[in-house]
């Protein structure tokens, strides 16, 4: 089985990934490297390696030393949650990898892990590339499991190679990486000899295998899904993505220190003409209304506070997080119909106290989110800010929304929607600026062939899409 894995792994890489975009053949320990921004705007170079010490990275020639932020481990199997997905059995998660980084000094003209180029992060970044919920969905609580082994059906390496062919300045990943969590059953060909599970063979096969390209194509914004809560693939969120420090007890290791593990306070990333982007945790979000005696409505309280103060840095500010709160997500009636479920109502609990009908600080132009697996713009007459859900990277598609959405339908009662624009096709969305007017937006939404299915304007606090 084994044999069969890495057999598999080798062929889908060499297959999938273009020869600029991998450092040499399969026995290299060097197995990824990347470009991740972290708060305001620092670049760390990352390393994931089989060797012992960490690889050399070269800026503009000259060797900087890369440190070590996890080394190889296996954790022990946490204790399910209630009401988590439950795997048909329990294993420990292993990580047999040295995760490495080094800080990209500022202004530098070229970049390179072991003669691996990286991309070179830009002040002004005016093509932003926004995927998310891109991993294949093995889940044996819900009897699902994808078809990983069939890339008509599990897209996210094709979309991955169409949209490193758009060349971005920036990708923004929003959120659920990693959903091989049940084996494969003996008797479904189509998921056959699958790692599962949450350690580094699973991390490998869901993500840094067929992201390789769109890694190699420019710097990542990573935001964290409710499938890299502690209780699921925290610990590897941590060890590779997180782009901050790695400290005991925010790892995820152990269920006693989840508030640290799955609260990780907003950040702010400058992206040049007077606009910003705000990375909200989510992660730990449910979906339903909290009360004020909850811990998670004090917590996210203070964090949307912090969010109001980044806000402030910058006249258009992008909030970033998981979890659509103006978008829908469908939901099968009684009577077979599909309906329209409103927005996250974790996160509109707070968020209504806060600000009352526009939800966010005048300062937030913008929302970014996943977890729905289907494309969605939305704007609204009453002055909520436009919510893009990009949720369709290539796990398995949710039930399309009906076309036409009913006239008092809102995912927030005190929202009117303006324009409704729903998507089951697998893709990405780039946010576009001209260096003629770089205060203007376009949003466009394409699927995994580079086929426009949407356009929007976005300019002065107006929006118009078509």
């Amino acid at each position: 089985m084994q044999f069969l894995f890495f057999r598999y792994i080798t062929l889908t890489f060499l297959a999938l990934v273009p020869a600029c975009a991998i450092h040499a053949q399969p026995s290299d320990p060097l197995q990824a490297a990347w470009v991740v921004i972290g708060p305001e705007g620092q670049a760390v170079a990352r390393a994931i390696t089989t060797a012992a010490v960490c690889p050399d990275l070269k800026q503009d020639g000259v060797v900087t030393p890369m440190q070590v932020r996890s080394v190889p481990g296996t954790v022990a199997q946490r204790p399910l949650k209630a009401g988590s997905s439950a795997m048909s059995s329990e294993k420990p998660a292993q990580f047999p990898v040295l995760t490495c980084q080094a800080a990209l000094r500022a202004d530098i003209h070229s970049a390179s892990i072991d003669g691996q180029s990286l991309p070179i992060p830009k002040k002004l970044p005016l093509k932003i590339l926004v995927l998310g919920d891109t991993g294949c969905r093995l889940k044996a609580d819900s009897n699902y499991f994808q078809s990983c082994n069939d890339a008509q059906l599990w897209t996210f390496p094709k979309v991955a190679r169409t949209a490193a062919q758009f060349r971005p300045d920036l990708v923004i990943h929003v959120g659920d990486y990693q959903y091989r969590e049940s084996p494969c059953p003996a008797n479904v060909a189509a998921c056959a000899d699958s790692p599962w599970g949450f350690g580094w063979d699973t991390w490998q096969a869901d993500f840094f295998v067929p992201a390789a390209p769109l890694l190699a194509a420019a710097p990542w914004v990573v935001t964290r899904g409710n499938h890299e809560s502690c209780a699921r693939a925290g610990q590897g969120w941590w060890r590779f993505l997180e782009p901050r420090a790695l400290q005991p007890g925010r790892d995820c290791n152990l269920a006693g220190d989840d508030l640290q593990g799955d609260y990780a306070a907003p950040y702010a990333i400058p992206v040049g003409g007077g606009a910003q982007l705000i990375v909200f945790d989510s992660s730990a979000a449910g979906n339903k209304a909290l009360a004020k005696t909850d811990t998670g409505y004090g917590i996210y309280h203070e964090q949307f506070r912090q969010v109001d103060q980044l806000a402030k840095q910058a006249p258009f500010s992008v909030l970033i997080d998981h979890h659509p709160v103006l978008g829908f997500a469908p939901e099968k009636s009684g009577d077979g119909s599909v309906q329209f479920r409103p927005g996250n109502q974790a996160l509109q609990t707070v968020l209504q106290d806060m600000h009352g009908q526009r939800l966010f600080d005048p300062g937030v132009q913008l929302l970014l989110a996943g977890h729905v697996h289907l494309f969605e713009a939305l704007t609204f007459s009453t002055g909520q800010p436009m919510q893009i859900v990009s949720g369709n990277g290539g796990s398995s598609p949710d039930m399309a929304l009906p076309a036409q959405m009913p006239g008092q339908v809102t995912p927030y009662p005190e929202a009117k929607v303006a324009h409704y624009s729903s998507s089951r096709s697998s893709g990405f969305t780039i946010l576009e600026r001209s260096e003629d007017n770089i205060n203007r937006w376009t949003v466009k939404s394409w699927d995994q062939n580079g086929v426009l299915l949407l356009t929007c304007h976005i300019e002065n606090g107006a929006e118009d899409c078509n």
